[in-house]
């Protein structure tokens, strides 16, 4: 998202009912979206944009080598830090 151009994909798709919407399938194939894969919900001022979820470290929201610890999400550096102050 950091600071790429909104670009349409040149599909039109209406919200049913209950507030969902289908992305074609040429575009979860090209995103590698495939059944039951998360999916954020971010909004960049009057826009909603869905991107694959990527796990962020709760302390500095990197999404290199994060893993979970209990229950929480962490990356390979903040564990690392939080290593040293033991």
């Amino acid at each position: 998202m950091g600071g790429t151009a909104l670009k349409p994909a040149g599909v039109v798709r209406k919200v049913d009912q209950l507030g969902r919407i289908v992305l074609p399938k040429s575009l979860r194939k090209r995103y590698q979206m495939n059944e039951g894969d998360p999916v954020e919900i971010l909004v960049q001022g009057d826009h909603i944009i869905l991107e694959r979820y990527r796990p962020r470290c709760v302390f500095c929201s990197s999404m290199d080598s994060v893993g979970e610890f209990k229950e929480r999400y962490v990356c390979a550096s903040c564990m690392s830090e939080m290593k040293e102050m033991l």
